[in-house]
């Protein structure tokens, strides 16, 4: 991660550096709008002066700065946000996918704090935590108008120790204290096993620094015991993302050419276009995809990788829709700006900002009749977060020109309704393979 942080780093300084030198050069309109700015910060000075002399308590200068900050970045989207120099090292080391806390992806949904997806086999999963789940207070105290790294840092901490967070679900009369101890939580984001048939499953939890080195070895490992691999079911549901370049190189393993992504913001530089590149190694099997609403980001762009490549069958429910890059800026104290710089497309041109990646097979998640809410019927999507990216206007091909067949199969429900359906179509590849046709 810190090899990302300092490329943008010296990119950031680049740019600044630039603007610096061509000031004098700069038309009368960017001089117009630099006065403007001036008069507007004149003027939060002039604030700041009156808190500090005449507020009834006395202020801590440097807390106001932050809370204006907060407050100015809040404006922009979900995902943007100012890191103090203690978030910022919390960012590093979750990134690095081993810390101390209990286990959730969490956002703002109305300006409330939600759980995105509890990560297996953490003390939140363990413990019942689901997806839809609203954090209304933390150790007693209410979360009203917490950030979401101010969150994040209130619930992590060192192994063993504890913390109560209070849940408010949906048809639940009143709000639930779950108890919680914090451990260690090292993010396995592989996980693979061998099925019927000669079909091989690997489920991707997450993307971390490690990520495409544990796909790599897992695919070893199963393709091993399975001679040949007739199939592969990659299982993304419920992954909340992570690294833009992890989801490039898992991608890369599946593809031997073809645009894996790209991305377009306000500036060349986030200008970008990256294409798989034939390794000699790549798995040739058929590969169906599984996704659902917990699907997003970095999961999404590999899913539509494979998708718009015609490489895999996607099959489940429609994604969450997250199709933003956000850039680490380091600041010079220590802390970071974590700024959405541009937006990426798959390789069909699609913006699935706010839309989701919809499945070639859609098939919906169905609970065994004893089964309580496992949190895989996911409800928080992109485009229900307040101040969401809208999608962009592209040429290409849209969204909704993607074909969608709704599953006509009789499932077992004592199993898992959206793998088995994969499995029954590796099962009859052949008469599936229509479906991957442009």
């Amino acid at each position: 991660m810190k090899k990302i942080f300092n490329k943008w780093s010296l990119l950031i300084l680049v740019l600044v550096g630039g603007f610096v030198l061509f000031v004098p050069y700069t038309d009368s309109r960017t001089s117009s709008l630099n006065k403007s700015i001036y008069k507007d910060i004149k003027t939060f000075n002039e604030v700041l002066d009156l808190v500090k002399k005449n507020y009834v308590d006395e202020v801590e200068p440097q807390a106001l700065i932050q809370g204006a900050i907060n407050g100015m970045i809040k404006t922009l989207d979900p995902h943007s946000t100012f890191m103090s120099a203690d978030m910022y090292k919390e960012l590093e080391v979750e990134t690095q996918g081993q810390f101390g806390g209990i286990g959730i992806e969490i956002t703002l949904l109305k300006d409330v704090l939600t759980v995105v997806s509890p990560i297996e086999d953490t003390p939140a999963y363990n413990a019942g935590v689901k997806s839809g789940d609203q954090i209304i207070k933390i150790d007693g105290k209410s979360t009203k108008d917490i950030t979401i790294m101010e969150a994040v840092k209130k619930m992590r901490g060192p192994k063993d120790t504890k913390v109560t967070i209070t849940i408010l679900r949906e048809n639940m009369d009143k709000p639930k204290d779950f108890v919680l101890t914090r451990a260690i939580i090292q993010i396995k984001s592989v996980k693979a096993k061998t099925l019927e048939d000669n079909i091989g499953y690997i489920r991707i939890a997450s993307f971390h620094e490690r990520t495409s080195d544990d796909l790599r070895k897992a695919l070893k490992e199963i393709s091993g015991k399975l001679q040949p691999m007739k199939g592969l079911v990659l299982d993304l549901r419920n992954d909340p993302g992570g690294l833009l370049m992890q989801a490039i190189e898992v991608s890369d393993i599946f593809l031997k050419s073809g645009v894996i992504v790209s991305t377009r913001g306000r500036t060349r530089n986030m200008e970008s276009k990256v294409n798989a590149k034939d390794n000699g190694n790549e798995i040739t099997c058929p590969i169906v995809v599984l996704v659902n609403e917990g699907t997003a980001s970095a999961a999404e762009i590999v899913a539509g990788a494979l998708q718009d490549n015609g490489r895999a069958l996607i099959a489940g429910t429609q994604t969450f829709g997250k199709a933003s890059v956000q850039t680490i800026i380091p600041l010079e104290n220590g802390s970071a700006l974590k700024l959405t710089t541009a937006r990426y497309y798959t390789p069909k041109g699609r913006s699935i900002q706010a839309e989701g990646i919809k499945p070639d097979i859609v098939v919906k998640y169905v609970k065994k009749t004893e089964e309580a809410d496992n949190g895989w019927d996911d409800r928080i999507r992109e485009k229900d977060l307040k101040g969401h990216i809208r999608p962009a206007k592209e040429d290409g091909t849209k969204l909704d020109e993607v074909q969608v067949k709704e599953n006509k199969n009789s499932v077992d429900l004592t199993k898992d309704n959206q793998l088995k359906t994969a499995i029954d179509i590796l099962k009859s590849w052949d008469i599936m393979r229509k479906n991957l046709t442009n």
